[in-house]
């Protein structure tokens, strides 16, 4: 039984940044549908799509890489956890390594960057972060 779906979303995608890999799948939720979405909206992730598999369907997320092979996702950090919930509201909403990375919130309009949050003026769950 898993616990934490976003955080097994998240270990995915580091593992397999860290092995250059052009694709990663994660089983599919709302929540890392929309996950998947900001990453994309954000620039880390060239494309997702939704895979019909057996048992269950899953996201497929084509990782982004430099014109060199860099990795443009070097940091994915879990701050929310379920045993220790964080919220923020957009003024203490704060850019992440001075704007190169983004931090990705659940809000009552959906899951949004910390740049739209704070566009929006919109608070909620402090997901992850990522540079």
């Amino acid at each position: 039984m898993m616990t934490d779906p976003i955080a097994d979303m998240l270990t995915r995608i580091r593992n397999a940044v860290r092995v250059e890999r052009a694709t990663v799948e994660v089983p599919i939720s709302k929540v890392k549908r929309g996950v998947a979405e900001v990453l994309k909206r954000e620039g880390f992730i060239w494309d997702w799509r939704e895979v019909d598999s057996q048992p269950v369907p899953h996201l497929q997320l084509e990782l982004k890489y430099g014109p060199n092979g860099e990795r443009l996702i070097r940091h994915i950090k879990r701050v929310s956890t379920p045993g220790r919930r964080v919220y923020s509201r957009s003024a203490r909403l704060r850019p992440v390594l001075g704007g190169l990375g983004i931090s990705i919130l659940s809000t009552s309009s959906g899951v949004v960057s910390d740049r739209e949050a704070r566009q929006r003026k919109l608070g909620g769950e402090v997901l992850c972060e990522l540079w």
